[in-house]
């Protein structure tokens, strides 16, 4: 084998070895308290909101299976109460990876349409490969889905769940505590770093901006947003982070327009400039959300 070869099955083993390590890494799970009844859970994945209500709770996604036994401990310390309501925001595995640990007669998924169907697709794909069997199939999938709005009342709360379109996703949905004030974004919103935008999977840069949008018309100053991956946040965070949004999107619509390639505006660093320092060291890197804003607003 020449040493190229060799240098790169053993790059590959190596970062097989750290992928699996960091999949073991102890992971804990943290709860903050973000009103008298609505806490937020951080683990691994994206963002868990808990309802402690009269006779039940009321859990908004659920991560990853392989931690839905410490997730539940977490919530066990807030409430002894039955999970009446399991709420998928969105279709993706780090949101609904627990759904099936889950699931039972006490508890029932809730998600858009859209939400079930690529559950589904991607669920079958699972099962024909025998990696999950039917029974795990099964539980995996929303049970009630609806198409723009569902409302759930509980004493004196009012729990509003509603679809946006093509924003992180095609099967996005907000949910909102009224009473408690508290906003549930899912991954329509990532607190202190740049989105990320499935475009596989519905998503769109202008369904986000506006998807942010119809958000803030919805809450107030005082409003705890829960987003989909960072810290707790609130409306003047939410509004700043729109305003980045509109103000890359109007660079990238220029660049378009002025004949730009997708590799000249990946290598456009002054297009993200003002934001990398303070946005750019998540998940989505600097030169990843100038790509995904070129590929969404070339094709519109």
């Amino acid at each position: 084998m020449k040493p190229l070869a060799i240098l790169n099955t053993c790059l590959l083993f190596l970062c097989s070895i750290l992928t699996i390590h960091a999949q073991n890494k102890e992971v804990v799970i943290t709860v903050d308290t973000l009103s008298p009844q609505v806490y937020m859970l951080t683990g691994q994945g994206g963002n868990i909101g808990i309802y402690v209500g009269t006779d039940h709770v009321f859990m908004i996604d659920d991560q990853f299976d392989r931690l839905s036994e410490k997730i539940k401990a977490s919530i066990a310390q807030l409430s002894d109460k039955p999970i009446a309501f399991l709420f998928n925001t969105h279709m993706h595995g780090d949101h609904t990876g627990g759904n099936a640990s889950f699931n039972g007669p006490q508890t029932t998924i809730i998600a858009h349409d859209n939400v079930r169907g690529r559950v589904m697709e991607r669920e079958k794909k699972n099962l024909e490969e025998a990696k999950i069997n039917e029974t795990f199939y099964e539980n995996m999938l929303p049970e009630i889905t609806f198409s723009d709005d569902i409302s759930f009342y509980d004493g004196d709360e009012t729990i509003l769940g509603f679809h946006v379109h093509e924003a992180h996703t095609d099967g996005d949905a907000l949910v909102y505590f009224m009473t408690n004030n508290v906003l549930h974004m899912g991954d329509t919103y990532f607190a202190g770093r740049f989105p990320y935008i499935d475009l596989n999977s519905g998503g769109s840069v202008n369904g986000l901006i506006d998807t942010q949008k119809k958000a803030l018309m919805v809450i107030n100053d005082e409003t705890v947003i829960i987003p989909g991956h960072g810290r707790p946040s609130n409306k003047k965070e939410l509004s700043a982070y729109t305003v980045m949004l509109e103000e890359i999107r109007d660079k990238v619509v220029q660049a378009i327009k002025e004949g730009a390639s997708l590799e000249e505006v990946k290598a456009n660093s002054a297009i993200t400039a003002p934001y990398d320092a303070t946005h750019g060291g998540g998940f989505i890197s600097s030169e990843a959300i100038r790509e995904t804003f070129y590929k969404s607003l070339r094709s519109q």
